[in-house]
């Protein structure tokens, strides 16, 4: 026991350390005067795996856009080199920024038994860095889920120690979505032993799990790559999510980077008119 507590909190201070060589200076926005950045999933915004995502994303005043990779009809799209320039140009154009990348179709076609998921993960570090992104949103929901799963978590952790180095060597962090807890992520993070492997951790999911966020997201720390502010079927600061303490937390960590709107659109309502409102929330949120 000793030895696996002394081994995580040395593999947290290395990703302490890897983290804040990998995360380049945020300028606060014209909206607020925090270091954090706003966007959103484009799959929430009507947009998924869709360039005119970044249309929307302005509409709504957002800093950036979590693009997905692609879906398995357009081949993971954006390994293609003319659309990654498609997207950079629209992103010009419009001065909203690729705020991040993520697998979504991983979810159905899971990472931890299809062959073809291991190139989709290697390939998305290479895109990454040519989108100019740090983090890869990795999801393991519906058929990926590894919730109860020793088989399939373990075959997990064979591919991502295949990858690892990779992710090291271009500074991409590979951020794990799951059903999971927060020790549950460790466990993985700890038996894969690299800094570049992190939790991309979902407030609404977390909470929908009966975790305490408020215990996890101390408990995680810089293991945390990134941020979904999420709300099931109500506004921001409507639903059952204490957003105002959810800052309070991450502040005590001293998180910096993308937080990304995800769901928060009440039944029946209007995406554009709901993240618009999402949007304002956060901004008065890290005014204070």
């Amino acid at each position: 026991m000793i030895q696996a507590i002394n081994r995580r909190e040395a593999i947290r201070h290395l990703s302490g350390l890897a983290a804040a060589a990998l995360i380049p200076e945020v300028h606060a926005s014209a909206h607020t005067k925090s270091k954090i950045k706003i966007g959103a999933c484009d799959w929430s915004i009507n947009g998924h795996s869709k360039i005119e995502a970044l249309d929307t994303a302005k509409k709504i005043g957002l800093d950036g856009v979590q693009i997905s990779l692609g879906t398995v009809a357009n081949d993971m799209h954006l390994r293609r080199p003319e659309i990654q320039q498609l997207y950079k140009k629209a992103s010009a154009e419009t001065g909203v920024a690729i705020g991040g990348l993520a697998i979504g179709e991983l979810n159905s076609i899971p990472y931890k038994s299809d062959p073809r998921t291991e190139k989709w993960v290697s390939d998305s570090i290479d895109v990454a860095k040519a989108m100019g992104c740090r983090v890869v949103l990795l999801a393991f929901f519906s058929e990926g889920d590894l919730k109860n799963d020793p088989v399939g978590t373990k075959e997990v952790i064979r591919r991502f120690k295949k990858v690892a180095s990779k992710a090291e060597n271009e500074g991409i962090v590979l951020g794990i979505e799951s059903w999971l807890s927060a020790r549950e992520h460790m466990e993985i993070i700890d038996a894969v032993g690299s800094p570049n492997i992190k939790v991309y951790y979902d407030v609404a999911n977390s909470t929908q799990m009966g975790y305490d966020i408020f215990e996890e997201i101390p408990f995680l720390n810089k293991q945390i790559c990134e941020v979904h502010m999420k709300e099931n079927g109500q506004l921001l600061g409507k639903g059952i999510v204490n957003f105002e303490k959810v800052k309070k937390v991450l502040d005590d960590i001293s998180y910096q980077g993308w937080v990304q709107i995800e769901g928060a659109v009440p039944k029946d309502g209007d995406m554009l008119t709901s993240y618009i409102a999402n949007n304002q929330y956060l901004r008065q949120l890290y005014k204070s």
